[in-house]
């Protein structure tokens, strides 16, 4: 039984390939004109090559929360419109995931969404802490003390 062989690809395919990608990214994938940050409301407007106009706080992004107006307002656009770049942070924001509401790795954004929501406070959530309290509340930690380290024998 004959194994299939791979054909090789020649650079010139490979490359007209990237091309052909590069090009429908540039038709499809949101991208910047232009952005600027504003100090009194301390969002980030970024126009897009479409008209469109994409408005987000600075401070709910990776990288940018917690930075200053100054370190904020020198905002730039690389990178043919796919990135905003900010010189005094050293962050760069991939415009199409910022459009589609990506503002930092998974586990950053996670951890956002959960400090977020332990700020959070309605009536239900106030009635369970209440009921935790009569409860007695979290248990305590258990702490030995003075008990052995067991080694595992070989």
């Amino acid at each position: 039984m004959e194994t299939p062989t791979k054909t090789k690809r020649s650079d010139t395919d490979e490359f007209e390939d990237a091309y052909a990608l590069g090009q429908e990214m540039l038709a499809r994938e949101s991208r910047a004109s232009a952005a600027r940050y504003d100090e009194a409301t301390g969002k980030v407007t970024v126009d897009l090559v479409t008209g469109c106009t994409y408005r987000f706080p600075a401070k709910l992004v990776q990288g940018l929360s917690g930075a200053t107006h100054e370190e904020l307002a020198p905002v730039e656009v690389h990178g043919r419109g796919f990135n905003l770049h900010w010189p005094k942070l050293d962050v760069d924001v991939y415009v199409p995931a910022l459009v589609s509401g990506v503002f930092g790795t998974h586990d950053w954004m996670v951890k956002a969404l959960a400090r977020h929501a332990g700020r959070s406070t309605s009536p239900a959530k106030a009635a369970a802490a209440r009921a935790n309290g009569a409860k007695g509340g979290r248990p305590r930690k258990r702490v030995t003390r003075g008990e052995p380290k067991t080694e595992i024998a070989q």
